[in-house]
């Protein structure tokens, strides 16, 4: 068999982006027809992906985001889309590169595609690679100001109680937020659970 030199495989993720990105330029004109919804799937650490250390720390690897009711300033541009959404009743701002994608699914209508990140000929431009270091390095320093400024304006009761070794602090108050976490805001879920089975 002969090599592939045009490489039909790029060749065809970046045709299905280019969709993806078509569908997404039309949402943020005249918003979701009908029933349409859309699930996306992305690398959290792809480049120039931009999402607040918080989501990160939850998603280290893989999140799916929900674009139905609940979400407002769709950006989409030629290497991208920006979208706020909700995640536990706090706003959050997500910057997604089209080459993250790892899939689509529009579940009113069974369409469903699946990428492999990465695997795109399109190169995101430089600025945006740049850009999105730099907003992860202020988040990191943000939050590092943040926990010091905390630490600081706890009592020193407080800070020097003792964990038991069976059950971290406040066990069933963080059981009870992730619990609202996940009834609240923005849907996220695993794009495995679309998948058919074989």
């Amino acid at each position: 068999m002969a090599e592939d030199l045009i490489r039909y495989d790029i060749v065809i993720q970046d045709a299905l982006r280019g969709a993806v990105r078509k569908i997404l330029t039309e949402v943020s004109r005249i918003g979701l027809p009908g029933e349409h919804h859309f699930y996306i799937a992305f690398d959290t650490n792809a480049p120039g992906v931009r999402i607040s250390s918080r989501l990160h720390e939850r998603y280290p690897k893989e999140m799916t985001v929900v674009l139905q009711h609940q979400f407002w300033d769709l950006l989409v541009t030629d290497h991208a889309f920006e979208v706020g959404l909700s995640f536990g009743g706090i706003p959050e701002k997500l910057f997604v590169p089209f080459s993250s994608i790892k899939g689509f699914f529009d579940p009113s209508v069974q369409f469903a595609l699946e990428f492999e990140p990465g695997k795109t000929a399109e190169e995101l431009p430089e600025e945006l690679v740049d850009a999105a270091r730099d907003q992860e390095r202020a988040e990191t320093t943000l939050a590092e100001v943040e926990q010091a400024t905390n630490d600081t304006k706890q009592p020193a009761a407080k800070r020097s109680a003792p964990k038991s070794d069976n059950q971290p602090a406040d066990a069933t108050q963080d059981g009870e937020d992730a619990a609202k976490d996940e009834n609240a805001g923005a849907d996220v879920v695993s794009l495995d659970s679309f998948r058919k089975k074989t």
